[in-house]
This record gives C-alpha cells, structure tokens and sequence, in this order.
C-alpha cells in the first residue's frame, strides 16, 4: 500500500504537502478539521527536520491561539535520529529537546495529539515526537523498536544470544509493536481489515486525558514494576 492509499483510509479528505521526508497539512476526521505533521519515507531526523517538524506545531498554535484548538495528528515513519558526528556536534538531542517543547507547548494549549505510525518508529526520532502523543496508534507492519538487537549488544556488552534469550519472555527487551503495545506504550494496533477512519475517530473522541502507560503495561502483562513503584513514591 502506497503513501496515497494510506492517506486515502485515514482520512475523508486531506490537503498534506510532502517536502522531502516532511509531512504536514490539515485533513478531515468525521467531519472534523485536524492538523497532520509528519515524516515520511523511513526519515532519518536531523537538524532541519526537527526545525520543520517544530515549526509546524507552533504554526498550528499560532493559528488556533483565537479559535478552538484543532486535533493535531502526527504520523511517524523515521527511523530515528541521523546518525552522523556532524549532526551530534551541532548538538541534534538539543534540537529534539525542543521538538518535544513545542509538543508540550501544543498540549497545555488544548490540542489533542495523536500518533499513526506508518512503517518505522524508532529511537529518538520517534521519542521526539510521536511518543509524546496523547494516543499513539500502529498500522499493520509498523516496526517499532528503542534500538536494534545487535546494537544492544554493543553499547552493553551483554550476548546478542543472551538478548535474544531475554527478548523471548520480556517485551522490554524485545522490538515490535506488540511489544509496545504489551509495555502500554501503544494504545491500539490496526489490522489492514479494521476501518481506519472509524478508529481514528474513536481514538480521537477517547483520547488520553491522563498518563496511563504504566497501568496499562501492567495490565498487558508488559511492563510489572512501573505502576507499583509510581504508586509507593506518590503515596
């Protein structure tokens, strides 16, 4: 399924500009006008891309600061931060710091946010934005992982062996979206039979009014300690 197609089950009508690797635009939800921003084509992020992808949330604020604030739907396809020590020394995680600023920004402004990955989600690029969403919602086929296996292995010096082992029996170890879902860090996964529309809808009628990954990766079976350790250091 191509980019069109894609497109064309998650919205009744949509104006989005492609620019390279970034999306953005507005579209209709159910007879209801919401702002997309976006990347695309596997996008590696770098310093320009986090620039346009903060740019368009403060524009869509900008434009709401009068008016009702609209929906904001982000679609994610990146696979994660470029990687290169000329974006690390024009400081690339300062950048995506202030990325996730503008989404917090858009947020205590009244604008639900909500997440549809589309092909790959990973690492910081994927943390800089779309993880931030209120609702964080997984087409089929989405990949999903913090880092590779492998590159595990390197930065911690522990057996791909022993972390496939370890990937078998704990999600928090193991990529793919079923395992965020498990962890409570996706709120739904789409199957290619499901309407699209209708669940955008729903997830944008429900939402997320509160932080309940943790519970929610309780309940999974996903994620045991988070809940209860929150609970002891608030009570």
């Amino acid at each position: 399924m191509n980019e069109a197609e894609i497109y064309q089950r998650l919205f009744e009508t949509h104006l989005l500009q492609c620019e390279g690797m970034f999306l953005s635009g507005s579209a209709q939800v159910n007879g209801q006008t919401v702002a997309v921003i976006g990347t695309r084509g596997h996008a590696a992020i770098d310093t320009t891309l986090a620039l346009k992808l903060a740019e368009a949330i403060l524009q869509v604020v900008r434009a709401d600061s009068t008016a009702a604030p609209r929906p904001i739907i982000f679609i994610a396809d990146t696979q994660g931060q470029a990687l290169s020590r000329h974006q690390e020394l024009l400081g690339l995680n300062g950048y995506f710091a202030h990325v996730a600023r503008c989404v917090d920004l858009a947020r205590r402004q009244g604008h639900k946010l909500l997440t549809v990955i589309n092909g790959e989600a990973v690492s910081g690029g994927f943390l800089a934005y779309g993880l931030l969403a209120d609702t964080i919602c997984a087409l089929p086929d989405a990949q999903v992982r913090v880092m590779d296996l492998r590159a595990m292995s390197r930065v911690t010096k522990i057996s791909h062996v022993k972390l496939e082992e370890l990937a078998a029996v704990s999600p928090v170890f193991a990529p793919g979206a079923e395992n965020f879902w498990r962890m409570g860090g996706i709120d739904e996964i789409w199957s290619a039979q499901d309407n699209w529309q209708e669940r955008l809808s729903k997830a944008l009628t429900q939402g997320n009014q509160t932080d309940e990954r943790a519970a929610s990766g309780l309940a999974r079976g996903g994620r045991l300690m988070a809940a209860p350790v929150a609970s002891l250091v608030s009570g």
